[in-house]
């Protein structure tokens, strides 16, 4: 039988394993969602991945995409014509989209941001009407899309509610209402009274009465607050109104904080029911104030509901902040890697012991690493379902394993598990990829590729100015000069016991934003061969502030690996790395001892100290 763990002794596993929608449920809601489509004559319905907040997670009552097509990923966007039907998804998600949705009713052209205009010129006439419900649309999206769709004589059409609700009826889960809690100042580093002044002051100083903020992890981060509404996000789904002057207003139930909570939130702003949000923006319409929107984050009912004069357009002004990381937060993301590398080191070091034994499979190793992270009783939630793909799973870039999909651990393949864990004091992010038996020569020789690429972007050295599209060829080079690549980006900004996919900052072909001292981002090259086997390997790293090196003309930053891990010398290929590559994994490896092992058993230690050897 397939090894498993007990359940944790300390509660039920963070994450389940029961299958997605079967695709073979689509053909009925499609015919359902389409006969309410010729009602309100609509010829193609836009149903994207989102909700009303436009975040990357959304809870069980807004995952509308995933319940009408079968896709499970974090990304994506369904058209549903009247005969025909396309699902847009990127390049993490392919593989996954095409085993998760139906052939015969759906197309995968691609890209939605690229593909989806062409999609609709070709199957529409001149003066057919494209739905969407303007909730789970950002401005900014819905604005590009129209005017790209009039120079062909189609028009978009808000739909005065959600039509693939309609569908869902009944079975719809309900919205989420649990519990908020404080974020204590000593993780924050800054009270929530100083960050609100700071916005304010920035408001005035623009010329803007007030901001509207829809994003949740941005209102969590002004008001030192979390949440549970989002799985593995600590958010709650609220909306803010922050004045230049007075106080702020918060959309929560108050009912949803404990008595001593809402004492010191309502010190800092008026707790209003969400369902007072509509006649609010009606109010700001109607007065003169100039409301600064995020038209990229904000949904595209704000824009039409505030009208353009009192619109001002400009980013959500606590992204930027949030992604530069205090003090307090650096000192608590080296913490929460410390204790992070500890429980995953032991996980490696238990699978290392268990592989030879061919009875441990994809859920197992999931059960497992919870465990020895909640044996550190600091574990508030993982992070992101954990990706465990053994052989051919590994090449499915977010492969979420389920007991239909789970296949054991076997010889002469590679498993990828990718994780992360939620601490009070920092988020984490790592990808490790291990030989199971006896590695080929092809697997080997990739791995050390994707190694390369990772080295390259752990020891770049870069000028204040950079930008994350700058430094994403480091990572990339030596798989392009053997003509391989990958479709995802090298790294995504990290928050603070926050989203573990946080902006702007990012190391990829879009990453324009600007890298500072604080932000952390995630390093993970890697390299998936379809049908057999995919290589990341990941960890975080702190940008850190610009120094001058001796005999330099100029300032330049660089990275702090934050994330504490042995990476799998067995797959490592010595002769393809460099001497200074070689220098850098030998350093790693003895930081990764020095560290780790007083924080690990005996039996721990000792394996550890074989898999930190120098190469």
């Amino acid at each position: 039988m397939p090894l498993r763990l007990q359940a944790p002794k300390h509660g039920s596993m963070f994450q389940t394993f029961s299958a997605p929608s079967s695709p073979a449920d689509a053909a009925d809601r499609v015919r359902r969602l389409r006969v309410l489509m010729t009602k309100a004559n609509i010829d193609v319905l836009l149903v994207p991945r989102a909700d009303e907040h436009q975040g990357e997670y959304v809870p069980p009552s807004a995952e509308r995409l995933k319940w009408l097509t079968g896709f499970s990923g974090s990304a994506g966007l369904a058209a549903i014509g009247t005969r025909s039907a396309a699902l847009f998804v990127d390049g993490r998600y392919t593989v996954q989209a095409r085993t998760e949705s139906d052939p015969r009713l759906f197309e995968l052209p691609g890209l939605a941001r690229t593909k989806l205009t062409p999609w609709l010129s070709e199957k529409l006439p001149a003066g057919a009407i494209v739905g969407f419900d303007p909730w789970v649309h950002t401005g900014g999206e819905i604005e590009r899309l129209a005017a790209q769709l009039k120079a062909k004589g189609i028009k978009l059409k808000p739909t005065a509610r959600n039509l693939v609700d309609r569908v869902w009826g009944r079975s719809r889960p309900r919205a989420p209402e649990g519990p908020v809690v404080l974020h204590a100042v000593k993780y924050a580093g800054r009270p929530a009274a100083d960050k609100i002044a700071d916005l304010q002051k920035r408001l005035k100083d623009e010329r803007q009465d007030a901001v509207l903020l829809t994003l949740p992890d941005s209102i969590a981060w002004l008001f030192n607050i979390r949440g549970s509404d989002v799985a593995h996000n600590p958010v709650a789904l609220a909306f803010a109104i922050v004045p230049a002057h007075g106080k702020a207003e918060l959309f929560l139930a108050p009912s949803r904080f404990a008595k001593d909570a809402r004492s010191e939130i309502e010190g800092l702003a008026r707790l209003s029911p969400p369902a007072r949000l509509p006649d609010r923006i009606k109010a700001l319409k109607a007065s003169p104030k100039r409301v600064r929107l995020d038209p990229e984050t904000a949904a595209a009912w704000f824009i039409a509901a505030l009208g353009p004069r009192s619109v001002v357009r400009a980013q959500d002004p606590c992204i930027a902040a949030k992604a530069v990381k205090n003090a307090a937060e650096i000192r608590g993301a080296r913490a929460a890697h410390v204790r992070d590398g500890a429980a995953v080191t032991r996980f490696l070091a238990w699978l290392d012991r268990v592989q030879a034994e061919g009875t441990l499979d994809e859920i197992g190793a999931v059960e497992a690493l919870e465990r020895f992270r909640r044996e550190a009783k600091e574990l508030e939630d993982i992070s992101f379902d954990t990706i465990s793909g053994s052989g051919a799973n590994g090449a499915i870039v977010h492969y979420r394993v389920n007991e239909s999909t789970n296949r054991r651990l076997a010889a002469g393949e590679l498993f990828l598990i990718d994780s992360g864990a939620q601490y009070r004091d920092g988020t984490t992010d790592i990808t490790r990829t291990i030989a199971v038996g006896m590695p080929t020569a092809e697997m080997r020789e990739r791995f050390t590729l994707v190694l390369k690429g990772h080295i390259a972007i752990a020891t770049a050295r870069f000028p204040k100015g950079t930008r994350g599209i700058d430094l994403d060829p480091f990572a990339r080079r030596a798989l392009w000069q053997r003509g391989l690549d990958y479709d995802h980006g090298t790294g995504h900004g990290v928050g603070s016991f926050l989203s573990v996919h946080e902006g702007p900052q990012s190391i990829s072909r879009a990453g324009m934003a600007q890298l500072e001292p604080g932000m952390i981002l995630s390093n993970e090259p890697g390299y998936y061969k379809e049908g057999a086997y995919g290589i990341r390997i990941e960890n975080l790293v702190l940008v850190l502030p610009a120094e001058r090196l001796p005999g330099s003309d100029r300032e330049t930053m660089s990275f702090e690996t934050l994330t504490l891990a042995p990476i799998d010398r067995r797959l490592v290929v010595r002769e393809l790395l460099s001497r200074d590559e070689i220098a850098w994994l030998d350093a790693y490896h003895a930081r990764v001892l020095s560290v780790i092992g007083p924080e690990v058993d005996a039996d721990a230690r000792a394996w550890l100290e074989a898999a930190t050897a120098p190469i």
